[in-house]
């Protein structure tokens, strides 16, 4: 039994990420080594998770939902950390993948050495309707292949150091930053059009049973019907963002390091995250990996 590597998350009914996220991590880490919390004692949740280590906790609204699901995923992964030489955790939509060019995300990690945060550099998978048919059930990366950088997603997800994690994942209190050449955080929001729809109705029901407006609640933004506008507009202006040339990042990691700096008086760490408009075309060696 391998432990040099476990994933955490939390989910509550998003049966399409939750298959790619298991399609991802179970293939390379193992379903003994992928440990989901069950938001609501969902049982398609469950029956998709056999062979994981499922973790069952009541669903009831709540407005500081984002607070004590973070205080959650803190100590899991804390606890973890005495077992595995590394452990991932994020969103279900978040999948940390490896250039297949560099070789395979397990044996990087066995290599990488211990009492460290990396950082993937952050992209989203974005569904172009007009290019690309509906449906990524099976397979995601290849039916998509079009990304946009996304500085807010270079999320400090991969932790073997005790340190403690901001609500949200997008800050750790860890001082020095680690951005490996060839890692990503592949943010799957956008990757189809009608999954997209489907799990805003969601979120946007769960804030409707909390009862409070956005500035009572520490949920994200984006859950709130105000803050939603309209979907279609949202994909169309996909193809308005300019697309890059190849397919290299170092600019985007050195200009991380460079703004490098404590977060105020937080205690947490942070680099700038520009609303950059880039879109890049996966290469092909990306296909079929989840």
């Amino acid at each position: 039994m391998q432990t040099v590597a476990a994933a955490v998350t939390m989910v509550r009914d998003d049966a399409f990420f939750l298959k790619a996220w298991l399609r991802h991590y179970g293939r390379l880490f193992g379903r003994e080594n992928c440990y989901i919390i069950n938001h609501g004692r969902g049982p398609e949740v469950a029956e998709l998770a056999q062979g994981c280590n499922v973790i069952g906790i009541p669903g009831d609204p709540h407005p500081n939902f984002d607070m004590k699901r973070w205080r959650l995923l803190n100590g899991q992964v804390n606890g973890l950390r005495s077992y595995y030489r590394h452990v991932i955790v994020g969103d279900v939509d978040e999948l940390v993948v490896l250039d297949p060019a560099e070789g395979n995300l397990l044996d990087f990690l066995a290599q990488q050495p211990m009492r460290r945060v990396l950082t993937p550099v952050g992209l989203e998978v974005i569904h172009r309707p007009e290019l690309e048919a509906l449906g990524a059930e099976d397979s995601i990366l290849g039916p998509r292949r079009h990304l946009r950088l996304a500085p807010h997603y270079s999320k400090p997800c991969v932790v073997s150091l005790g340190t403690k994690i901001a609500r949200g994942g997008h800050f750790t209190q860890a001082s020095k930053l680690f951005t490996p050449e060839g890692l990503y955080l592949f943010h799957l929001k956008y990757c189809d059009f009608p999954q997209y729809v489907a799990a805003m109705d969601r979120r946007n029901r769960v804030t409707e049973e909390v009862g409070v407006g956005v500035k009572q609640a520490a949920i994200g933004r984006h859950w709130f019907g105000e803050a939603r506008g309209e979907d279609r507009a949202l994909f169309e202006a996909f193809a308005e963002v300019p697309i890059e040339e190849g397919f290299d990042f170092s600019r985007v990691r050195r200009r991380m390091h460079r703004s490098w700096k404590p977060r105020g008086e937080t205690g947490y760490w942070q680099f700038d995250r520009p609303d950059v408009q880039k879109q890049y075309l996966l290469p092909e060696r990306f296909f079929g990996l989840f």
